[in-house]
């Protein structure tokens, strides 16, 4: 059976993250420092997330000179509503009894 797209292990620590505060503008690397995610693993959730329109975006110009800009992240309405959905199946799928394997038979 084909995995949901947004369903990944390293997909629901993101959306449980940004659950956690879905009105605040959060930065890749506290994401990172929250989620446990290094930054080759996050990042591409981010862009697949801001590409689907459940991410907004935006650009933070550094406080200090020199220092690049900082991009900082939160949830679209839809996407809070996908990572409600995908939270609740997770814990669906976690919750059913583990099947009984199927006993093998000499031949």
């Amino acid at each position: 059976m084909p995995r949901l797209p947004h369903s990944s292990p390293q997909t629901l620590r993101v959306f449980d993250a940004l659950l956690a505060e879905p009105a605040t503008w959060r930065y890749g690397y506290d994401l990172s420092r929250e989620t446990g995610l290094a930054s080759g693993s996050l990042y591409p959730i981010l862009i697949r997330l801001a590409e689907a329109d459940l991410l907004e975006t935006r650009w933070e110009p550094a406080e200090v000179p020199g220092r690049p800009p900082r991009h900082l992240y939160r949830l679209t309405a839809d996407g809070a509503a996908l990572a409600h959905q995908r939270r609740r199946e997770a814990a669906a799928r976690a919750s059913r009894p583990a099947p009984h394997p199927v006993p093998r038979t000499a031949s």
